[in-house]
C-alpha cells in the first residue's frame, strides 16, 4: 500500500516547510522521496509495484519539504528499526544535498547532482552514499527499446541534448559512458546554462552548443537525442530558434535513431514527440527512464534483482491508462 507523507505546508512568506518525521513503526523497510513540490510524483506507486513483484517488502514515502537540513539530520540519526533504506532526491535538493553525504559514486561526481541516497556499512559505521540513477534510467530507456543493430549503428555518432538543466548533465554521462557517442551537441534557449554545463561536467567528449541553423546544417547528424525540457509552445526568439534547430537536425537524411522524451507530466504526448515522429524517428517516452532509475534505486536499497519481467510489470504500473 502506498503511504504518502507530506510535511506541513508553510504559510506564504514564512520560513521553509520543516520536515516532520512520520510514524513508521508499522513498516519494515522504508525509503523516502524528498523534494518540493512532489505531490504529483509516481515514484511511490512505482516502488509499490517493484516491492510487490519482487516479493521484497519496502515502501517509499513522500517527504515534501524545502528544509533539507532537518530531513538529512533525520536520516543521519534515525535508528535502524524499521530499516531505513535511504531516499530519492528531487528538486530543489539534487545539488544542495551533496555536502551532507559521506561518499559520492562516479556517476554523482561526474554529473554533480544526486537523486538517490543509500547506506553502506564500513568498519561498523553506517555511511551515507549519493548516486545518480537518472544516468541508468536514460541508459536503460535506450537499451530496452532499441535492437542491437540500431544501437550499433548509433555508436560513434554524436548525441544531442535539448535543454541545459540537471537532466542534461546526467544525459551527457549516459551518452558517453554507456551509449558510445562521439561528441555531444546541446541546444538550449539560455547560453549561460550551457556554458555552466560545459564548465562543470566532467567528460572527455567535445560538448558543442549549437545556436544557429547554419551550425545545425554543418555538423554531423546525431543518432541519439534526449529532450530534457518541459512541453511548451515556443514564443521567444531563443525558444523559436531552438525548435527550428531541432527540426533541422531531425529532418536530416542520415539514418534516424531515437529520441528519448524525458517529459511525461502531465502527458507523454508532447510537441517534441510529435515532431520527432513526423520526421521518422523512434520515440521513447520518459516513463521508461523513470522506471529504469527506480529499479536501480530498488537494487541499491533492497537488493532487488532487476529482470526483464520486473521491468515490464513496473512499467505497466505507472503507464497512463
Amino acid at each position: 500500500m502506498t503511504i504518502e507523507l507530506l510535511a506541513q505546508p508553510a504559510p506564504e512568506g514564512s520560513e521553509a516547510a520543516k520536515f516532520i518525521p512520520p510514524p513508521i513503526t508499522h513498516l519494515t523497510n522504508v525509503a523516502y522521496l524528498v523534494g518540493s513540490p512532489i505531490g504529483h510524483s509516481s515514484s511511490p506507486k512505482l516502488h509499490d509495484s517493484i516491492s510487490s513483484s519482487s516479493k521484497i517488502p519496502y515502501a517509499q514515502l513522500l517527504a515534501e519539504t524545502t528544509d533539507l537540513s532537518s530531513f538529512m539530520a533525520y536520516l543521519s540519526i534515525h535508528p535502524p528499526v524499521p530499516r531505513l533504506l535511504g531516499s530519492g532526491v528531487t528538486m530543489p535538493h539534487k545539488v544542495s544535498v551533496l555536502p551532507y553525504l559521506d561518499h559520492l559514486t562516479p556517476e554523482a561526481q561526474a554529473v554533480g547532482a544526486v537523486n538517490t541516497i543509500y547506506f553502506r556499512e564500513h568498519h561498523g559505521q553506517r555511511e551515507m552514499w549519493g548516486t545518480n540513477t537518472d544516468v541508468i534510467g536514460i541508459r536503460d530507456a535506450f537499451l530496452s527499446n532499441l535492437d542491437e543493430r540500431v544501437l550499433g549503428n548509433m555508436r560513434g555518432r554524436p548525441g544531442l541534448i535539448v535543454g541545459g538543466g540537471g537532466t542534461c548533465r546526467a544525459a551527457i554521462y549516459a551518452l558517453e559512458r554507456y551509449l558510445g557517442c562521439s561528441k555531444i551537441y546541446i541546444i538550449n534557449r539560455d547560453r549561460k546554462e550551457v556554458e555552466a554545463v560545459i564548465r562543470d561536467t566532467k567528460t572527455n567528449l567535445e560538448i558543442r552548443h549549437i545556436s544557429s541553423l547554419s551550425e545545425a546544417q554543418e555538423v554531423d547528424a546525431p543518432g541519439l537525442i534526449i529532450s530534457a525540457i518541459p512541453d511548451f509552445e515556443p514564443n521567444t526568439s531563443s525558444e523559436l530558434m531552438v525548435r527550428d534547430i531541432l527540426d533541422s537536425l531531425l529532418s536530416r537524411q542520415e539514418e534516424r535513431g531515437a529520441v528519448l522524451e524525458m517529459c511525461y507530466h502531465p502527458s507523454p504526448d508532447t510537441r517534441i514527440t510529435r515532431l520527432a515522429e513526423r520526421c521518422g524517428w523512434k520515440v521513447i517516452g520518459g516513463l521508461e527512464a523513470m522506471v529504469g532509475q527506480g529499479l536501480e534505486q530498488a537494487k541499491l536499497w533492497a537488493g532487488v534483482d532487476v529482470t526483464r519481467d520486473l521491468r515490464e510489470s513496473a512499467k505497466a504500473a505507472v503507464m497512463p491508462r
